[in-house]
């Protein structure tokens, strides 16, 4: 392992990506931390700590505070995360379906995808300017109904500020930060390692995980105090780890597991000149949908429950309240509604993002068939078929990973901040992205491999006309290196006396 770490940092080019990539990161957490004017985060953070407490915390707040790293709950800067670039991206996608001109520009090659990308963009910031004042408006006149049991007169007030100040200040200051963050995302893909967009998210989700090993010491230590046997806690612990590499081991199987449809492409006479037919294979991904369908189920789910909670609240009525607890996490028919929602969610992704005739269509083209099959209808409806028993498999793991901290928190007593590591969204986000980082990686390494076997001039001088960009590079960037560089060693000397005092 240690072998391989030293191997890619002699690269001068990945060696450079990455310093990039941390240097990004770390401005990005900067501005989760940093609070709205106005705001007072103390009584945010305490509720949320008690909902978490309590196994309330898995709500759509609790996701989208998850997905931004806690700056949600903090009242920060990049409160809104890049949660509002997400959403665009989704509305275009689906919106290429439904209308011809985004479909035609889809595949006009780097163009349309440069197009469609200022789209989203432009879309990113309209959503953006309505979530803003929304949000900020939540906070400063109700924050009760954006947090379901928040009491202001309990937990204290959020806003310190004008209401009207407050409102049009932080509007202005959670857009630039969305787009900040979105500038941050491209430049970490294009000059950096991985998808900058989630790679934001893995960080935000990844800065829960000290207070997660906080409650599973604290969980352990307690069990031995009340056993007073350090056996049964240390099997315990080892239990437990053990359980968590075969959820991550599942993980990665599932996220790499595919379907390898085998493609065969005939003889073919191009400029009089013959070309063998090739064999290949055309790769079905298991879980195609992703995360997707569990973001789409619990957000659905928590609308009804929160309406008749509400009225439930203000009438009084016995039904109400009913159904908003058998609507609540812990009830059968909650985990039954849920299964069927990630089930419904994953096939209706894959009706709209997988398009069997289209690539029945490109096989034909190429002049590819998949053999013992017709090309064209019959080739698109096996196609179809195959991705509709995937796709049953894929909703059945994503359902599993979806339920499995909630028994662990219900049924084995575990804290909720630590049984969320062994399953839910955020690990299995956590994971893919971690996967494709890892393939980039290997392909840079692959790539120097290959190069340090040409021994012709040609090759040499390719290398250092390589070398001399990448120096240039580096002198550009060296100012934006030293001042988070700087910022970073202030924090942790910082951090260094707090613990002396």
């Amino acid at each position: 392992m240690l072998g391989a770490v030293r191997k890619f940092l002699r690269i001068s080019e990945l060696r450079q990506r990455i310093f990039f990539t941390l240097v990004l990161v770390f401005i990005a957490r900067i501005g989760a931390n940093i609070p709205l004017p106005g705001v007072d985060p103390l009584p945010l953070q305490t509720f949320f700590a008690d909902q978490v407490a309590a196994a309330k915390g898995s709500g759509l707040i609790g996701l989208y505070n998850m997905f931004t790293g806690g700056a949600l709950l903090k009242g920060a800067i990049f409160g809104l995360g890049i949660m509002p670039y997400i959403s665009a991206s989704i509305v275009m996608q689906i919106l290429g379906i439904v209308m011809p001109s985004l479909a035609k520009l889809q595949q006009e090659g780097e163009v349309g995808r440069h197009r469609i990308a200022m789209y989203t963009r432009y879309l990113t910031l309209l959503i953006c300017i309505v979530q803003g004042v929304l949000l900020a408006a939540a906070l400063a006149n109700y924050p009760g109904r954006l947090f379901p049991n928040f009491d202001p007169a309990h937990y204290g007030s959020v806003v310190i500020a004008s209401k009207r100040a407050f409102i049009l200040s932080s509007m202005v200051f959670l857009t630039s930060g969305t787009m900040i963050l979105v500038w941050i995302g491209d430049q970490i893909s294009q000059r950096g390692i991985g998808s900058g967009m989630s790679l934001l998210i893995v960080v935000g989700i990844l800065s829960s995980f000290p207070r997660s090993l906080a409650q599973l010491v604290q969980f352990f230590a307690t069990a031995y105090q009340s056993r007073h046997n350090l056996t049964i806690a240390a099997v315990t612990f080892a239990g437990m780890v053990a359980l968590l590499l075969a959820v991550i081991l599942a993980m990665i199987a599932m996220t790499q597991g595919q379907r390898k449809i085998p493609v065969q492409r005939a003889n073919r006479v191009i400029s009089n000149r013959m070309y063998r037919g090739t064999s290949s294979f055309l790769p079905l991904k298991i879980n195609y949908s992703g995360v997707m369908p569990i973001i789409f189920a619990s957000a659905l789910l928590l609308f009804p429950q929160q309406i008749f909670a509400y009225l439930g609240g203000a009438t009084g009525i016995q039904f109400f309240q009913g159904v908003s607890f058998y609507l609540s996490q812990g009830s059968m028919v909650y985990y039954t509604l849920y299964a069927v929602l990630i089930f419904a969610f994953s096939y209706l992704w894959v009706a709209m993002m997988f398009r069997p005739v289209q690539v029945a269509d490109d096989l034909k083209k190429s002049g590819g068939y998949i053999p013992g099959i017709r090309p064209g209808a019959a080739t698109a409806q096996f196609l179809g078929f195959t991705m509709t028993r995937l796709t049953f498999a894929g909703a059945v793991f994503l359902t599993l990973v979806a339920v499995f901290p909630d028994f662990l928190y219900f049924s084995l007593h575990i804290p909720y901040g630590v049984a969320l590591l062994f399953g839910g969204t955020g690990t299995l986000i956590t994971v893919g992205v971690l996967l494709e980082m890892m393939k980039q990686v290997e392909t840079y390494l692959v790539q120097k491999n290959y190069d340090g076997f040409l021994k012709h001039p040609a090759g040499s001088r390719r290398q250092r006309a390589q070398s001399g960009t990448n120096n240039k590079d580096a002198r550009a960037l060296q100012l934006l290196w030293l001042t988070p560089t700087v910022l970073m060693a202030i924090g942790i000397l910082s951090w260094i006396f707090r613990q002396c005092r």
